[in-house]
């Protein structure tokens, strides 16, 4: 993880607004929004992780959101790039000690839970 999303992952645990390059933390009503070159691409809250692309699906933009995944979502859960085009992991279930992942296309306001 780069330096700068360690501060980012830093900042939404410790609930405070951070700000370093082009990355941000704005906290606000019990809720962490997270902004790149001023874009909105993720909210924090005490029960769920909602992501946006901030309208660039760029590596930069994965690269924050896969950070944030890391930190906030079931080991294994995030985001992909396959043939120009950019998926979601999560979790279907268990079976057994065996977590059973699903890819689906990225959609803008994903909720993780």
């Amino acid at each position: 993880m780069r330096k700068i999303e360690s501060q980012m992952i830093a900042a939404i645990h410790e609930s405070r607004d951070w700000k370093s390059d082009n990355t941000k933390v704005v906290f606000k009503d019990n809720e962490s929004h997270v902004y790149l070159y001023d874009n909105h691409i993720a909210t924090i809250d005490d029960d769920s992780l909602t992501i946006f692309d901030g309208g660039f699906r760029s590596n930069t933009t994965k690269s924050r959101l896969n950070a944030i995944c890391d930190a906030f979502c079931i080991e294994g859960e995030g985001i992909f790039q396959k043939n120009y085009k950019w998926f979601i992991r999560r979790v279907a279930g268990q079976v057994g000690p065996n977590k059973l992942f699903i890819d689906e296309e990225f959609t803008n306001g994903f909720v993780f839970s």
